[in-house]
């Protein structure tokens, strides 16, 4: 082979594999760009809700997003994240404070990215709400026995007494429940107060003052079991709690209102667990003692037993 031939393989060669190693160099030099999360803006929960939605997406130049994991980074208790797996979560079992989770997402090259969210649960605010139902026949009744025999009624008084009638005994305790229904399950009662307002014409006693007799304190308790004003009698009356029973003391005022009442651990044990209503009883229930108060049946609107209740 003659040095021209030689020349023009070697030419040849050259056009051949410079281009290629210089294509292959820069295959080699290029930088893939890690995918995009992004984990949503921030948001604010209110108690009591105690639960929000995390919304994530991702994107990428070197293909699909394959996966998604959403992770607490820090917060004031661990809560429940439904659905870690997927873009969109619900988390659970909020409390007040701030929490902070990440959403990492991973493209088909396997390269990850991540992205931070920031939920802040405020506390709920303050309400208050006022009870002072009428005619409440189903949730109010005055138990009451003359002798062997129940006379429980609904009456316009409201009566916690002993006395005779017809020469036989006569006993009397008035039992009465307010509907908490409006007040949300995770709600914390803050304060309740219940009020009575004697009756200065009553239907019981000496029919001249609300509060008769020489030893007439009284409880105010808190029913453990169910019972219906509609149904039940002094034979099948509610059990009562004796720990939580508030005492009233003995009054010689012909008229005592009892207003402000604070019955906050009852409410609060009512609102957690079963609400039952209260009864009133003389502490002794010996004849010729009675406290007359103005039922939900009366007239007079203004009178009726009210529970204000506070709650956050």
């Amino acid at each position: 082979m003659n040095v021209l031939n030689m020349l023009k393989i070697n030419i040849l060669l050259l056009f051949f594999f410079v281009p290629f190693s210089i294509c292959q160099k820069e295959v080699d030099n290029f930088t893939y760009n890690p995918p995009i999360a992004d984990a949503g803006q921030s948001q604010n929960v209110q108690l009591p809700n105690n639960f929000a939605t995390l919304t994530g997406s991702g994107t990428s130049q070197n293909g699909a997003i394959v996966a998604y994991l959403w992770s607490l980074v820090s917060g004031p208790n661990i809560p429940a994240i439904e659905s870690p797996g997927s873009p969109t979560t619900q988390i659970s079992n909020l409390i007040e404070g701030a929490y902070v989770f990440q959403l990492m997402v991973i493209d088909e090259i396997g390269l990850t990215g991540v992205d931070k969210d920031t939920v802040t649960v405020i506390p709920s605010l303050i309400q208050t709400l006022t009870l002072q139902p009428g005619n409440s026949t189903e949730n109010e009744l005055n138990f009451a026995v003359t002798g062997p025999n129940d006379v429980s009624a609904h009456d316009i008084d409201l009566d916690a007494g002993a006395w005779t009638s017809s020469g036989l005994t006569f006993n009397i305790r008035g039992a009465f429940k307010f509907d908490l229904s409006a007040i949300p399950a995770g709600a914390t009662i803050i304060s309740a107060k219940l009020s009575l307002y004697s009756n200065p014409t009553p239907i019981n006693g000496d029919l001249t003052n609300a509060n008769s007799g020489s030893n007439n304190a009284m409880y105010i308790s808190r029913i453990t079991s169910d019972w219906n004003g509609l149904t039940s009698s002094w034979q099948t009356q509610p059990t009562l709690s004796s720990t939580d029973r508030i005492s009233i003391a003995h009054t010689n005022l012909s008229v005592l209102d009892l207003v402000d009442v604070d019955v906050t651990g009852m409410v609060a044990t009512m609102h957690s667990t079963n609400n039952y209503g209260f009864m009133i009883s003389l502490q002794n229930e010996v004849a010729y003692n009675i406290r007359q108060f103005y039922s939900s049946n009366h007239s007079e609107i203004t009178k009726r037993p009210k529970l204000v209740v506070v709650y956050q």
